[in-house]
């Protein structure tokens, strides 16, 4: 069966398959042209609009998704692209596809969980509608952020040697998802003779990162009060690699981050020897770590070092033809890759 599936692929010639490519590539191709540049982020009257959609099944699992914690996470989804853009969050309109498995309570849950998200990043007007669904569970979400002018005038332009500046270790979320799929298999496994709730005590680090991830909602109030402007920011939520590769994308530079820079939390470490993974590939093409990475200029490192101290100084912008890579302690430059293995 195998070999005729792989025949009829050969008989195709000019058929893609996005294994064969990997995401980055493919959003390539597909602006490729057309006069568009592709971006989280939409400019409207003077801020920004992002739009996220989250799917049960592909972005969380409710087996061992908490609906409440799942509503907040969903809106520091969008919240986050918000910040990086160095904007404040304004107005949320989110839409909920919903089956018949899901009854009014359980939207209860879950709205509850986005009004703490909404109430602590001070969006200032919430919208919602409900939509049936088919398959599940869907979450669409779209945001608006302003940024004040004292802020757009004084935004330095990127340039080779701006720091790299993450706002919290990575890794931990991917890990704790690894202990809540583990779980859920052996949980399926056992069936009616499921014994109680595992002790999952020894996580609980690494599963708040999954489930309840946090960005600090005063964290541009911390940057004014010290006259810091980034050069430029993304969002970290689908892995340290990705994010990189955005951050070049976007300012036009390479970019190198250097391998014993990379913050990883001694849980992550932990847990990624328990099942005998690299940690590294955990921070790199993980996900779901919801961290912010700026630009600082190099000349404001001494200030922001001083005053800043959540964030990690993990790299710096280089010339454009440098790539997206990743520097060891012996000073080799390895291009950064995917979670599918394709070069981002």
């Amino acid at each position: 069966m195998a070999e005729k599936k792989a025949e009829n692929k050969q008989a195709k010639p000019g058929r893609t398959e996005f294994s064969q490519i990997g995401r980055a590539k493919a959003l390539e191709i597909l602006f490729e042209g057309s006069g568009y540049t592709n971006s989280a982020r939409i400019a409207v009257d003077g801020g920004i609009a992002t739009h996220k959609v989250m799917m049960q099944g592909v972005d969380f699992d409710l087996i061992y998704t908490p609906l409440k914690h799942l509503g907040y996470k969903a809106v520091l989804n969008v919240a986050g692209e918000i910040y990086a853009a160095f904007h404040r969050p304004k107005a949320l309109s989110v839409v909920l596809g919903i089956s018949a498995h899901f009854c009014l309570e359980d939207i209860k849950e879950l709205w509850s969980g986005v009004l703490v998200a909404a109430k602590e990043h001070g969006f200032e007007s919430l919208s919602l509608s409900l939509a049936p669904s088919v398959n599940g569970l869907q979450i669409s979400l779209m945001a608006t952020g302003v940024q004040k002018k004292s802020i757009r005038d004084r935004k330095p332009a990127p340039k080779s040697m701006d720091l790299i500046c993450l706002s919290g270790n990575v890794g931990g979320a991917y890990m704790g998802q690894h202990v809540l799929e583990r779980e859920k298999g052996a949980f399926l496994a056992a069936g009616q003779d499921a014994a109680k709730q595992p002790d999952l005590s020894k996580y609980k680090y690494i599963l708040a990162q999954y489930l309840c991830p946090d960005i600090p909602a005063n964290i541009l109030d911390r940057f004014a009060e010290h006259k810091i402007v980034p050069s430029a920011g993304v969002f970290d939520c689908k892995g340290l690699a990705e994010a990189v590769h955005t951050l070049a994308s976007d300012t036009g530079f390479g970019a190198k981050i250097y391998l014993d820079k990379i913050p990883i939390a001694t849980q992550t470490f932990d847990m990624a020897s328990e099942i005998q993974m690299d940690p590294v590939t955990a921070a790199l093409n993980g996900g779901d770590d919801y961290r912010l990475m700026f630009t600082i200029p190099i000349e404001q490192f001494e200030l922001f070092h001083k005053e800043i101290q959540t964030f990690d100084v993990i790299g710096h912008l280089s010339q454009p033809e440098v790539g997206s890579v990743l520097v060891t302690p012996d000073g080799a430059e390895i291009p950064l890759r995917g979670l599918d293995g394709k070069e981002e």
